[in-house]
């Protein structure tokens, strides 16, 4: 089965509704992360199929609880879930952060090929990225805990309507016990990701007032 067959396939089993172009502009991401992969060690995931699962579908469930027109991922990786969800939501603006360059000169590469107007991917440590603008929303699946990523991020959004969005696997109920007091959580949700084998959560956290 070819990259598009299986990927509508995966989408089939979902309610996204995604374009034809938006298909294309996915395996043609995956398709530079294969080629770059081999000399830049991008992902651990090697096989195609198994990325369109474990990094397409896996971040373009999420898609649709973010709330608001400017997001930042932050430790994006090869991109994710940042690529994807841009490719979804073309009218939503997504800042790509990560602190290594040649992801940076990966993604920036990607940008390039795809067209993609509404990315901008940023070469920084995180504590020391000062933007312009708040963001309405913080992504990320890199931080190994909670407490971490609302350490790391504080900086990042509004207080009134900002929110952290932390892609999980198992629920994290631990680590929501030990967030500081002045973060809340104000909603979890369990993603069901097509043919993934194990758990995924999305925990949205807000500061609190």
């Amino acid at each position: 089965m070819t990259l598009h067959c299986q990927l509508k396939s995966l989408i089939s089993e979902t309610d996204l509704e995604i374009s034809t172009q938006q298909i294309n502009l996915l395996i043609q991401y995956i398709e530079l992360l294969v080629k770059w992969n081999k000399a830049y060690n991008l992902t651990a995931v090697r096989d195609p199929n198994d990325m369109l699962i474990k990094h397409i579908m896996d971040s373009l469930m999420v898609g649709k609880y973010l709330k608001g027109q400017k997001f930042i991922d932050v430790g994006t990786g090869p991109g994710l879930p940042g690529i994807p969800l841009a490719i979804l939501n073309p009218d939503k603006n997504f800042v790509l952060l990560d602190s290594l360059g040649k992801r940076i000169t990966f993604l920036r590469q990607v940008v390039f090929q795809l067209k993609l107007k509404n990315v901008q991917p940023e070469l920084s440590r995180v504590e020391k990225y000062r933007p312009e603008q708040l963001f309405d929303g913080v992504l990320s699946r890199a931080f190994s805990s909670l407490n971490d990523m609302v350490k790391w991020c504080k900086h990042l959004i509004a207080v009134e309507k900002g929110c952290f969005y932390a892609l999980k696997g198992q629920y994290p109920a631990d680590e929501i016990e030990q967030l500081p007091e002045n973060i809340k959580m104000t909603a979890s949700h369990q993603i069901v990701v097509p043919q993934l084998n194990g758990e995924r959560h999305l925990i949205e956290l807000k500061k609190n007032k």
